[in-house]
């Protein structure tokens, strides 16, 4: 990030900023970005990681306890089959409140295997 495009900035640390959202779609909706430039999550180091997700709840604990929120979604795309359209890993903060009228929990299909064969070949112990 190198502070060439205008923005509205909430907060900004020596390693990350968090600024509005310029797509109009949820009023608060919060982006928290790395100033490191990494791609997304899987080519992010966990210092920087670690830099982002603390940012991430110092801006959550903002919304809901200074303004007026109730909770947040917090989220991510890494990789274009993920649906990530901008190559620089954020993640999106958005705001809520009980009877919002959001949906930001994508429907799903249902799972086309069974569960154990998943888990056989997801399992990392």
């Amino acid at each position: 990030m190198r502070g060439e495009v205008p923005s509205m900035k909430v907060y900004e640390d020596e390693y990350t900023i968090a600024l509005m959202d310029i797509a109009g779609d949820v009023d608060g909706h919060l982006l928290v970005i790395p100033k490191k430039h990494v791609e997304g999550v899987l080519d992010c180091d966990e210092l920087t990681l670690s830099r982002v997700m603390e940012t991430v709840k110092r801006v959550s604990c903002h919304l809901v306890e200074v303004c007026g929120y109730e909770g947040v979604n917090c989220l991510n795309a890494s990789g274009e089959s993920a649906g990530q359209s901008v190559p620089h890993f954020h993640i999106h903060v958005i705001p809520r409140k009980h009877g919002d009228g959001l949906d930001a929990w994508p429907k799903f299909d249902g799972a086309k295997h069974p569960i154990e064969d998943t888990f056989a070949r997801l399992n990392m112990q």
